[in-house]
C-alpha cells in the first residue's frame, strides 16, 4: 500500500469469547489481496497458522479440548449454518478454525487434518452479496475470508468485533482500488480483478 492511501488507523482488535485460527496455504502468505490476515488484525484472540512447508508441518493437535468447541468455517455436505440457538446450545467458548487458500488446497487440507475429523462444520449466515472487488469470486454467494468470519462472529461474539473486521475490510478494498486508479463500486464489475485460483 502506498503510504499516503495507508489505512493503518482503521485497524482496531477487540476481544472476542471465540477464538479465531487461520490455518493459511503458504502459497497465500505473500498476496497483498489476501484478507484472512486483516481479519487477524482485528481480533485480540486470534491467530495464524501456516501450512505447507515440510520442514515445519502444521500442527492442530492442541485445539482440542473438551473445554472448547471446535468449529471448521468450510462448505461441506453436512454443514451448519451458525444461528443463536447453535450458539446458546453449548456454553462451551468456540474454536474457530478458518482454512485460508484455494478451494482445491482447502479440500485437500481438510480430510488430511485428524484433529479437524473432531470439529463442526459451519457456515456463516446468509447476508449480502460479497463487497470485495479485488479478486473475482468463482463460487455462487462466496465471500471473502475476512467477510466470511466477520459474519460469523457476529453471532458469536455480537457486533463489536463484526464491525470492526468490516470497516478495516472496507477501507482496505477502497485503498487498493484507489491505487490501482479504479473507484470503488457497489456491485461487482469491472473493479473486480480476476484471480482465478483463488477460493474467497
Amino acid at each position: 500500500m502506498r503510504r499516503e492511501l495507508c489505512v493503518c488507523d482503521t485497524f482496531h482488535a477487540v476481544p472476542t469469547r471465540t477464538r479465531v485460527v487461520l490455518v493459511m496455504h503458504r502459497r497465500e502468505v505473500h498476496k497483498p489481496t489476501n484478507t484472512g490476515r486483516l481479519a487477524l488484525r482485528c481480533l485480540t484472540h486470534a491467530e495464524l497458522r501456516v501450512r505447507g512447508p515440510q520442514e515445519s508441518p502444521v500442527s492442530l493437535h492442541d485445539l482440542i479440548s473438551p473445554e472448547r468447541r471446535l468449529w471448521l468455517l468450510f462448505p461441506s455436505d453436512d454443514a451448519v449454518t451458525v444461528t443463536p440457538e447453535l450458539v446458546a446450545g453449548d456454553p462451551r467458548p468456540i474454536t474457530l478454525v478458518v482454512p485460508d487458500g484455494t478451494w482445491a488446497q482447502a479440500r485437500r487440507f481438510v480430510p488430511r487434518t485428524p484433529p479437524l475429523a473432531h470439529a463442526l462444520h459451519v457456515l456463516p449466515p446468509p447476508g449480502p452479496p460479497t463487497a470485495y472487488q479485488l479478486r473475482h469470486e468463482h463460487v455462487d454467494g462466496g465471500l471473502a475470508t475476512a467477510e466470511a468470519i466477520a459474519r460469523l462472529l457476529r453471532v458469536t461474539d455480537g457486533d463489536a468485533p463484526a464491525d470492526a473486521i468490516e470497516v478495516a475490510f472496507a477501507a482496505v478494498v477502497s485503498a487498493v482500488l484507489r491505487s490501482r486508479g479504479v473507484p470503488a463500486v457497489d456491485e461487482r464489475g469491472a473493479a473486480a480483478q480476476s484471480d482465478p485460483d483463488r477460493a474467497d
